[in-house]
């Protein structure tokens, strides 16, 4: 039941949890018929190189609370289906491991990393480069963990031998600390002086951060609430999407995570 709560719960009472996957469900297809389709494919350009399919699997923390094989299976799965991959920074497998058995399928999509600013140093954005990372992601709505009421009623725990082996241990930092650090635009502009690789903004909502972010070097964003567990009453990312794109103007690639659960649900995101 822990490990269930843990999974499927949301921030508050899961209402945003809720709301992401009723906004992609409440989007109609206007289906069109008689329209010339030799030549469609599904391959999209991404930041770091060419995908076969437009989605990737979105950064989950401890998968070997889960199966014993964790992120590694996760990797290799994602390969075979084209997919791409982005590996928690909380990964409970080393991040070379994974990165060895993604990138040997010459199928697969792009591998990316994500940056959790302030308390990621640049060593490990050198070790991500050196094991073939394609595009880091810096993860700016999650500075703590947002408080979970299913977690907290069901006692959930990392269970011991797991744990998140590519950071190195951390107190817990104040909140005044917290707020210290917050990521600002120019601790995207510190980040993309360190890494010469794409470095995409996630956890955007709002399209005046969206336009800073750009403005600030951000090489692609993605659309994101957490998947509904930072903040219970966040907008959609469905609702959020056109007002970002909108801001954004093309200049960047735009991605967005949070509620889709069927095919259907990618087909809305690429038709708005």
């Amino acid at each position: 039941a822990a490990l269930h709560a843990w999974i499927d719960g949301g921030a508050g009472d899961g209402r945003a949890v809720r709301a992401n996957e009723a906004a992609w469900a409440g989007i109609p297809l206007w289906p069109r018929t008689l329209q010339p389709l030799a030549g469609s494919h599904t391959r999209v350009v991404l930041p770091g190189g060419p995908a076969p399919v437009p989605w990737l699997v979105a950064p989950m923390a401890y998968q070997r609370a889960v199966h014993p094989d964790g992120e590694a299976a996760m990797a290799v799965a994602a390969a075979a289906q084209g997919a791409g991959f982005v590996l928690s920074c909380q990964s409970s497998t080393p991040l070379d491991e994974v990165a060895r058995l993604f990138l040997g399928d010459p199928g697969r999509g792009p591998l990316w990393f994500p940056q959790p600013d302030p308390y990621t140093d640049a060593a490990l954005l050198a070790r991500a480069e050196a094991a073939g990372v394609e595009a880091i992601v810096m993860t700016v709505d999650a500075p703590l963990q947002g408080p979970r009421d299913a977690e907290r009623a069901a006692g959930w725990r990392v269970p011991p031998g797991v744990a998140a082996v590519n950071l190195p241990p951390a107190a817990a930092p104040s909140l005044d600390a917290l707020l210290a650090a917050s990521a600002t635009p120019d601790t995207l502009r510190r980040w993309r002086a360190l890494t010469r690789l794409p470095l995409l903004v996630k956890g955007v909502l709002h399209p005046a951060d969206a336009v800073a972010a750009v403005e600030a070097g951000a090489d692609g964003l993605i659309v994101s609430n957490h998947g509904g567990r930072q903040l219970a009453s966040a907008v959609s990312t469905a609702r959020a999407l056109p007002a970002v794109l909108a801001a954004v103007r093309g200049r960047v690639p735009v991605l967005v995570d949070g509620g889709l659960r069927r095919g259907e649900d990618a087909v809305k995101a690429l038709a708005l």
